[in-house]
C-alpha cells in the first residue's frame, strides 16, 4: 500500500511541470526558470538522500566523469522539455515527448549493440501509425511538437548512457549531477535576467501568488521530490515495473491536469494518436526491460523512468 501511494505522489508530481512552467506566465525567462528549478532541486536532494541512503554526501571523486555527463545531460533535457511546455499544450508536450523509448531503442542498437526483434519492428509500426495520427507538423503548434520530439532524442541519450555505466538514480551522486546541472544553467540569470519573481501569478489579480513561488515550486516538487520519491520506490520495486507504469500513467495525468486547472482540450488527432504512441511505447518498454538491467532514469523535468 505505501508503495502504491508513493507511486501516485511521484506520478502527480511529475505530472506537475507543465502546470508550474505555465503558471508564472513567462514572466520568468524559461532558462532563468529552469535554473531556479535545479538549484531547489539540488537542495532538496543534497539534504534528503543522504538520510534515505545512510551515507554522507562526498564528492564522488572516483566517479567524477559520469556525474558531470549526466549532468550536462539534465540540465538539456530539463532545458528543452519545460521550453516545449511554453510553446505547447501540456498534452502535446507530453506525448510527443514520449517517443523517448523508440530513441533509446535505437541508440541502444547502435552503442550497446542490442538487436531488434519482430516484436519491436512491429511496435515501431504502431508508433509510427500514432505519430501520423497525431500530425505534429500540422496546426499552430508545429515548432513546440518537434521541440518536443527532440527532448525525447536528448532523454534518450540520457536513458543510453545511464544503462551502460550501469547507473542508477538510488545513490547520492545523482544531488552532485543535478548540481552540475544547475552551475551551467546559472548563466542565464545574468543572460536573460533573474524575472519578475515577486510579480503575482498572471490572472490572479494583484494580489495573486508571486510567480516566485511556482518556480520553488517546480523545483520542490516536480524535480526533487520526484527523483526523491523514485529512489525511495526503487528500493522497493523493480525499476522495470515502474518504468511500465510511468511511461504511461504520468503523460495521462499530466494531460488531465493541463485539462483541469488550465482548461487545455487536445485536439482529437492528438488525442488519437498519443493513444496509440502511449501503447506502443509501453509495449516497446515491456519488451526492451525483459532483457535489460534493472535500472530506470528519471527525465526530470522529468516525465517517465524509460530503462
Amino acid at each position: 500500500m505505501r508503495t502504491l501511494l508513493l507511486l501516485a505522489l511521484i506520478t502527480v508530481s511529475e505530472a506537475t511541470i507543465g502546470i508550474f512552467v505555465k503558471l508564472t506566465g513567462g514572466l520568468i525567462p524559461i532558462h532563468t526558470l529552469n535554473f531556479y528549478a535545479l538549484l531547489t532541486a539540488t537542495l532538496f536532494l543534497m539534504l534528503t538522500m543522504p538520510v534515505l541512503n545512510g551515507e554522507p554526501l562526498r564528492l564522488p571523486w572516483g566517479n567524477m566523469t559520469d556525474t558531470v555527463i549526466i549532468g550536462v545531460l539534465i540540465a538539456t533535457q530539463i532545458s528543452v522539455f519545460n521550453l516545449a511546455m511554453t510553446l505547447v499544450p501540456i498534452a502535446n508536450a507530453v506525448i510527443f515527448w514520449s517517443v523517448a523509448p523508440f530513441f533509446t531503442f535505437i541508440l541502444s542498437a547502435i552503442f550497446l549493440k542490442e538487436r531488434a526483434t519482430l516484436g519491436n519492428v512491429l511496435t515501431f509500426g504502431i508508433a509510427i501509425v500514432g505519430i501520423v495520427l497525431a500530425k505534429p507538423l500540422s496546426g499552430g503548434h508545429m515548432l513546440g511538437n518537434l521541440v518536443a520530439l527532440a527532448d525525447g532524442a536528448v532523454h534518450a541519450a540520457m536513458v543510453t548512457y545511464m544503462r551502460h555505466e550501469g547507473k542508477s538514480e538510488t545513490g547520492n551522486d545523482i544531488a552532485w549531477s543535478m548540481l552540475v546541472a544547475a552551475l551551467i544553467l546559472a548563466p542565464s540569470v545574468l543572460i536573460f535576467g533573474p524575472g519578475q519573481v515577486f510579480s503575482p501569478t498572471p490572472g490572479m489579480g494583484e494580489g495573486g501568488v508571486p510567480v516566485g513561488i511556482w518556480a520553488l515550486a517546480l523545483g520542490l516538487v516536480s524535480t526533487g521530490f520526484a527523483y526523491f520519491g523514485i529512489s525511495l520506490v526503487l528500493k522497493r520495486l523493480n525499476a522495470n515495473v515502474y518504468s511500465l507504469i510511468d511511461i504511461i500513467v504520468s503523460p495521462v495525468v499530466a494531460t488531465l491536469l493541463g485539462f483541469l486547472i488550465l482548461a487545455e482540450i487536445p485536439a482529437a488527432s492528438t488525442v488519437y494518436g498519443g493513444a496509440l504512441l502511449l501503447f506502443a511505447g509501453f509495449l516497446l518498454t515491456w519488451q526492451t526491460t525483459r532483457d535489460t538491467p534493472n535500472i530506470a532514469v528519471h527525465p526530470c523535468q522529468c516525465q517517465a523512468a524509460s530503462a
